[in-house]
């Protein structure tokens, strides 16, 4: 419905809807019917718009996503710093995926040789940001 009120508004002001590819006929609603009730489609435009949907997702890198600032300070006198100790990324990110970021930036051979720690706690592995953030972060 959402989408049928854009192109309406962008069709009263003469203007091409942004994101349309030439000759789509396609509704949002009617690609998702057609998805739900297990039918697929055969034709070039239904390939190309959902390859293009695809690829919007692909780009979109989670940014999108609620976004967590971190610094990353290192404790070991083992292991040099990073360059950069700010990074930005999703709140759906996990501890491992900062595991494997940090052990890949400093040339570890494993991520689990690093201990990811908040307020002196270990954090588990599977752990989102969000979840770090929401239970262990205490000066907010």
């Amino acid at each position: 419905a959402e989408m049928k009120k854009q192109r309406e508004f962008y069709h009263k002001l003469g203007m091409e809807v942004p994101g349309d590819i030439k000759g789509e006929t396609c509704s949002a609603k009617q690609h998702l019917d057609s998805h739900r009730n297990g039918e697929t489609k055969t034709d070039e435009n239904s390939n190309k718009e959902t390859s293009d949907e695809k690829q919007e997702e692909d780009n979109d890198y989670h940014r999108s996503d609620e976004q967590v600032s971190i610094c990353l300070e290192c404790n070991s006198s083992k292991l040099r710093g990073l360059k950069r100790k700010w990074i930005r990324c999703s709140a759906q990110a996990t501890v491992l995926h900062l595991k494997k970021f940090i052990a890949k930036k400093l040339n570890l051979s494993s991520f689990n040789e690093l201990d990811i720690l908040c307020n002196e706690e270990i954090l588990g592995k599977d752990h989102t940001l969000k979840f770090v953030v929401v239970t262990r972060w205490r000066f907010k």
